[in-house]
């Protein structure tokens, strides 16, 4: 029998529309009770992760967060996800509220980014840059012995992700998405994690040359596996969609002979 999930959403509104689809997708299913059972509390009143952690003069979010949790466990959630990266800063207090289990979406992300950049590897982050500034991706990928890189400027991230909020994707965005990721890829961080909802819809983004995955769609696997009772399940031998193969296909770009002397260096 399927078990209930509560979606802490609203952090935006359309990544959560877009994790409901992801796992709707997810399964195969022969009529509708073969479906995940969610209840989502699709809540954009809670207060600014932006401007509680960079700009330091907006209200803390987690009161609101850990009501939310409440409730759905009231309600009959079984277990909470969060597809908010940011928001897992208030990860600790969220879990301490309720007596369910919280998938963790950064850790298990950290712990996908080990598989593929081997032990010692470097992990280019896509994120705001309040998950940096609370070093919400270092913590959790340092546990994996890897190093987080971050783009030299983060500025034009955090334009993106306000621009994605008011008016949705944009070329303007897209191309702010792929001029980071280029510059985590001179880095030498193949490896990169979209881990940022908002950049979850622009996912196919990246730079040629790298091989990207979305937090979200490792959250949606371990939100699956719980709902159908199959923990345990071998990400490792998931395929998940590689965001970087993709944007490379859809805009018919190929590695160049200067960045594959770029990468050799790495």
């Amino acid at each position: 029998m399927m078990r209930q999930v509560g979606i802490l959403g609203g952090m935006g509104p359309e990544a959560t529309l877009l994790l409901m689809q992801k796992v709707l997708d997810a399964v195969p299913a022969a009529d509708d009770a073969g479906h995940v059972p969610l209840l989502v509390d699709q809540n954009p009143q809670v207060p600014s992760r932006i401007k509680h952690l960079i700009d330091g003069s907006g209200e803390d979010p987690a009161p609101v967060l850990v009501r939310m949790a409440q409730d759905l466990e009231r309600a009959g959630a079984e277990a909470l996800a969060m597809p908010c990266n940011t928001a897992h800063h208030y990860a600790a207090a969220i879990q301490a509220s309720v007596s369910i289990p919280f998938l963790d979406m950064i850790a298990l992300s950290a712990a996908h980014a080990r598989r593929l950049a081997g032990a010692g590897g470097k992990v280019g982050v896509l994120a705001s840059p309040a998950g940096r500034k609370v070093a919400l991706f270092d913590a959790a990928l340092a546990t994996e012995g890897l190093t987080a890189l971050y783009p030299a400027d983060e500025a034009p991230l955090l334009s993106a992700i306000r621009s994605i909020k008011s008016n949705g994707p944009s070329d303007a965005t897209r191309a702010a998405l792929r001029a980071a990721s280029m510059d985590l890829r001179d880095q030498c961080a193949v490896v990169q994690m979209i881990a940022c909802t908002e950049f979850s819809l622009i996912s196919s983004a990246l730079a040629a040359g790298t091989k990207g995955f979305d937090t979200l769609d490792i959250l949606v696997l371990e939100l699956v596996a719980f709902a159908t009772n199959s923990r345990g399940h071998n990400l490792a031998s998931t395929t998940l969609p590689d965001a970087a193969n993709r944007s490379g296909a859809a805009r018919g770009n190929k590695k160049t002979d200067q960045q594959g002397k770029e990468l050799s260096k790495c």
